[in-house]
């Protein structure tokens, strides 16, 4: 399936997932250039929330722009495989080569807004990203490394100190909370089987 039908059989996990949805519908069938950067108002990228293999620890980079502990992803550029971007993404922010899909189904969404801010000696506009994360998984005893034009660090946390590690007050309360509340209905499930189950399903 392309991205705007996993998008349609997605089925949303709470009202702002619900929400959401319906906004990254409309841009994905009506918004010229949504997959670049080209679409000032609004562009697709992807995250990742990358557990270990126990899915007790979560990996965190800190953001320079937003100098808080946040997920790892970015813009798709064009790419309209957004799982290859969110790995792609992940890797390039952490270091570690060896990061790998619990599954290939989205696992959250959300519409997250950007404040206006200067990137590389630009000035960037205030904006949305419309956003696809991906639940990965990867070795926590790997070395990891900072991409210092991106990130001054990157470190795992238990899950619940993922969640207040960042200095985000709505990522924090709407996002991560919510991603480690996937994470809890899906552990029922016999772990990584019952996550990729959950997720295919769009439970």
């Amino acid at each position: 399936m392309d991205l705007l039908e996993q998008m349609e059989a997605y089925h949303p996990f709470n009202e702002q997932e619900e929400m959401d949805q319906k906004l990254i519908l409309k841009c994905l069938r009506q918004d010229e250039d949504i997959f670049t950067r080209k679409n000032s108002l609004a562009h697709m990228t992807a995250s990742a929330w990358v557990v270990n293999q126990d899915r007790t620890r979560v990996l965190m980079a800190y953001h320079n722009i937003y100098d808080s502990w946040s997920w790892l992803g970015g813009h798709a550029d064009g790419d309209r495989d957004l799982l290859r971007v969110a790995v792609r993404e992940a890797v390039e922010e952490s270091g570690l080569s060896d990061i790998r899909p619990v599954t290939d189904s989205i696992y959250s969404i959300e519409v997250l807004t950007v404040d206006g801010h200067v990137k590389r000696g630009a000035y960037v506009a205030s904006h949305l990203h419309l956003n696809v994360t991906y639940l990965l998984e990867a070795d926590d005893h790997g070395i990891l490394h900072t991409k210092e034009d991106e990130n001054s660090g990157v470190a795992w946390f238990p899950a619940e100190e993922a969640v207040s590690a960042s200095s985000e007050p709505w990522m924090r309360e709407r996002i991560y909370s919510k991603l480690n509340a996937k994470m809890a209905a899906y552990g029922g499930l016999q772990g990584a089987a019952g996550i990729k189950e959950a997720a295919d399903e769009g439970i």
